[in-house]
């Protein structure tokens, strides 16, 4: 029955659509074509970094023991053996009482054992012979990189569901992987549905609104790795809605729904969800906005049919669509992070359902982060989505939260899991 359903909480809601979820397979593309992709296997350092011993600086390399006292007023003298550049190597051994012009990057003689720079030593020639004259004692690795400094050879270099960024792309390039196994992108189908939706590119007319909810959907889609596919919009029409979500749930990895889940006359995904050979996952979430969020799954595909209303459309996927995106991504901590904030405002609304609204965060100077709602406290309001950054959790109850207390925090966008 519409008016009977059974309720369940967020996170057994999220736990549900979780057992369902597998990652999917994956393809191996070039390192340059790799930026913004899942990583699809955990990557170990096949070296050391750096694998040589590395100067840190322009400068000289020595013996630091032949060094002890020296200063500007008593300077040590070291002849110039040779002049060491990146990219090769001291072909003699550094002798006692020798120095090598070095610089930075270049590979220090294995007889040195620190590096001093080039303001802290004077040059000078005699007899054609090149001296350095140093002015300042050093200490055993001053200046040096060692083997390994940085990453220890078999140390984790990246982990599978790591987002390839800026810094993942050097580190995959240092260690010579010309070509990268990524996570396949989910293909996702996006539905908006109801009589009343105009294109886009529709004029306006009494009675109807454009589809904004497929394009917002799309939107959080591919910022959530997958690729979406804006679908026709369905009329309040239960078989041409079956035939439609059935046929994309054949042809792509999940199908996300906007509009239809209440309990009206027109909301068919209820009356969908009764008439097809899928299982109905939950179809009431005891949550604000967007109660009647409902998911299923048939032959191993996921439908998310969420609200119509903007903003419980929007609360919707994050909470439960964009899990299971990442999930199929092959990362292995999808849920929402969850932080903590200070309320810097009263919200009085209790409710018997845990509330997720829309806020927007600050840093005081001390540190401290506040959260406030912001907009319109409905779920109908579009221009809030916009605007905030985060969602502020507040607990089911009467007497809601007040100015100073502590609430929980999701933050919006690429907030979930490794790397995002």
């Amino acid at each position: 029955m519409k008016f009977n359903r059974e309720i369940i909480p967020a996170g057994e809601a999220q736990s549900r659509v979780m057992q369902h979820v597998r990652p999917g397979a994956a393809e191996l593309v070039r390192l340059e074509d790799a930026w913004g992709r899942r990583l699809a296997e955990d990557l170990t350092a096949a070296h050391p970094v750096p694998h040589f011993r590395r100067s840190g600086m322009d400068g000289f390399a020595l013996r630091s023991v032949e060094t002890a006292g020296a200063s500007v007023e008593t300077p040590v003298r070291l002849k110039v053996a040779a002049t060491i550049p990146c990219g090769e190597v001291m072909r003699e051994p550094l002798l006692p009482g020798q120095a090598a012009r070095i610089m930075t990057g270049a590979a220090v003689p294995d007889e040195a054992d620190a590096v001093i720079m080039f303001e802290q030593t004077d040059s000078v020639v005699e007899d054609g012979v090149a001296y350095v004259s140093v002015h300042k004692e050093m200490r055993p690795g001053a200046n040096v990189s060692e083997v390994g400094l940085e990453m220890r050879q078999g140390e984790l270099l990246l982990e599978a569901g790591r987002i390839i960024g800026a810094g993942e792309s050097a580190l995959l390039a240092m260690f010579g992987h010309s070509q990268v196994r990524v996570a396949v992108r989910p293909r996702v189908a996006v539905f908006a549905t109801g009589t009343e939706l105009l294109r886009v590119d529709e004029p306006l007319v009494p009675g109807r609104i454009r589809n904004s909810n497929g394009y917002m959907l799309a939107a959080q889609v591919r910022e959530a790795g997958a690729v979406p596919f804006i679908m026709e919009a369905i009329p309040d029409d239960v078989e041409l809605a079956k035939k439609a979500i059935l046929r994309a749930m054949d042809e792509y990895d999940a199908v996300v729904t906007t509009g239809g889940v209440s309990v009206g006359d027109y909301d068919i995904l209820y009356d969908l969800t009764q008439q097809w050979d899928g299982e109905l996952l939950f179809n009431k979430v005891a949550m604000r906005p967007g109660s009647p969020t409902t998911a299923g799954v048939r032959n191993g595909k996921l439908l998310f049919a969420l609200s119509g209303n903007p903003g419980a459309c929007f609360v919707g996927f994050e909470l439960f669509v964009r899990p299971a995106l990442y999930a199929m991504q092959g990362v292995r901590q999808p849920l929402p992070a969850e932080h903590q904030a200070v309320l810097s405002v009263d919200y009085a609304k209790g409710d018997k359902f845990t509330k997720y609204l829309r806020g927007v965060r600050t840093v005081a100077e001390d540190g401290t982060v506040y959260v406030a709602p912001v907009g319109i406290d409905a779920s109908s309001i579009t221009v809030s989505i916009r605007d905030s950054d985060c969602l502020i959790v507040i607990p089911f109850g009467e007497n809601g939260v007040q100015k100073g207390e502590t609430v929980r925090v999701i933050p919006l966008g690429a907030w979930g899991g490794t790397g995002a």
